[in-house]
């Protein structure tokens, strides 16, 4: 099991998230606070730290219920698809000299595909949700003095009144051994896993909101299009849109640097089975996050704070 990495100050550096909170970005290490302060520090600090893991704890759970919810509406959508693509050839036995049985039943199951489509739609918008609640819980670890530290009432806040103040209590262990820019690592980590998963699955969602029997297919969706509104904004929230670029960030695999250099303009907008089949199955497999890791993080930082959040 992989331990929480002792600090140094180069580690913290490297462990910052890309963005930061204005207040804490390009500043220098300082000094360790008095010892007075400290001692008032830790404390509050170890309950910042429980408080944003039992979050991070919460919002993969939210993750896990949404992405099952649109695996489970993207496979009723695919039967229902596949249903109404073969039905013109389908023998219908008994059924067969019902008149207009084919076209009601067509019809029925257009309607059943537009369900479908929407609540996939509204996972994935879930999905979204639950990564930028973890992007912003991994930046919120750091626990900074309140006022001034001669007040005889110490406080501390989630941000910065003080740009000398770094807020991880000079490099100081919040509980055993291992200091803030730790926890940072390990939050950034989660993080990086998810958001490249999210990537994937809204690859998956364009082309499995473009299905359809109908040909010419005038709803498809492209890469480069808003799925719902403000959807480049909260993307953008998980490093996954640049506002400066106007341009989303090309899916790729986890630990593989090489990105998807060039998504079809026109997508097919009636796959076959098999298609569709692993379409479904790389959603169900989440090849981006390593189950194992992500549970092993979730023990490492749980046994350092001698509580239980997975």
């Amino acid at each position: 099991m992989e331990t929480l990495e002792p600090y140094s100050q180069e580690s913290e550096r490297n462990s910052k998230p890309e963005t930061e909170n204005p207040s804490t970005s390009s500043v220098s290490p300082s000094a360790p606070p008095p010892a007075s302060v400290l001692r008032l520090w830790r404390p509050a600090a170890q309950r910042n730290v429980r408080n944003q893991w039992s979050k991070m704890a919460s919002y993969r759970q939210q993750w896990n219920l949404a992405s099952s919810s649109g695996r489970s509406h993207a496979t009723s959508l695919v039967n229902s698809y596949l249903s109404q693509r073969y039905l013109p050839s389908m023998e219908l036995g008994v059924l067969n000299d019902m008149p207009d049985i084919r076209e009601k039943a067509s019809f029925k199951l257009v309607k059943q595909q537009e369900h479908h489509q929407s609540k996939l739609l509204s996972a994935y918008k879930d999905m979204v949700a639950a990564v930028n609640y973890m992007v912003n819980t991994s930046r919120s670890m750091r626990c900074f003095l309140k006022g001034p530290s001669s007040s005889p009432l110490v406080q501390f806040s989630s941000y910065s009144e003080d740009v000398n103040d770094t807020g991880d209590g000079g490099g100081m262990p919040v509980f055993s051994f291992s200091p803030i820019a730790a926890f940072e690592k390990l939050a950034e980590e989660l993080v990086q896993m998810f958001e490249l998963e999210l990537n994937l699955k809204r690859l998956l969602v364009i082309e499995l909101l473009s299905i359809s029997c109908e040909t010419p297919q005038v709803n498809g969706f492209c890469w480069s299009d808003e799925l719902y509104p403000g959807e480049f904004d909260d993307l953008s929230m998980c490093n996954l849109y640049s506002k400066e670029n106007h341009q989303l960030v090309t899916p790729r695999l986890k630990d593989c640097n090489s990105a998807m250099h060039a998504l079809p303009v026109q997508h097919n907008h009636q796959p076959n089975q098999e298609i569709l089949q692993v379409y479904l199955t790389t959603w169900l497999a989440e090849v981006n996050v390593d189950t194992h890791r992500v549970n092993e993080i979730f023990t490492t930082i749980g046994e350092e704070m001698h509580v239980n959040i997975s």
